[in-house]
């Protein structure tokens, strides 16, 4: 038995058929939990995907601002 960090939910998991960092749902709040611990189960709050893809289109974005900066500096200027 592991206990849902959101809504305090007692949830059934087979300690044999999940593995550390595999992910489930909550049945009673829904939350996207992923487990943390195998003896004894423990489950946390599972990341957003969304938070994850908006973390690689900012670090994009970053580099390319950086190239802009650097063609500046170098006096390159496609004009």
């Amino acid at each position: 038995m592991a206990t849902c960090p959101e809504c305090d939910a007692e949830i059934e998991v087979d300690e044999f058929d999940v593995d550390k960092g595999d992910q489930l749902s909550c049945p009673e709040c829904g939350s996207n939990l992923e487990v943390t611990g195998l003896s004894p189960i423990e489950l946390d709050l599972a990341p957003d995907e969304d938070d994850e893809d908006d973390d690689l289109e900012d670090d994009d974005e970053d580099a390319e601002d950086d190239e802009e900066e650097e063609d500046e500096e170098d006096g390159d200027f496609d004009e």
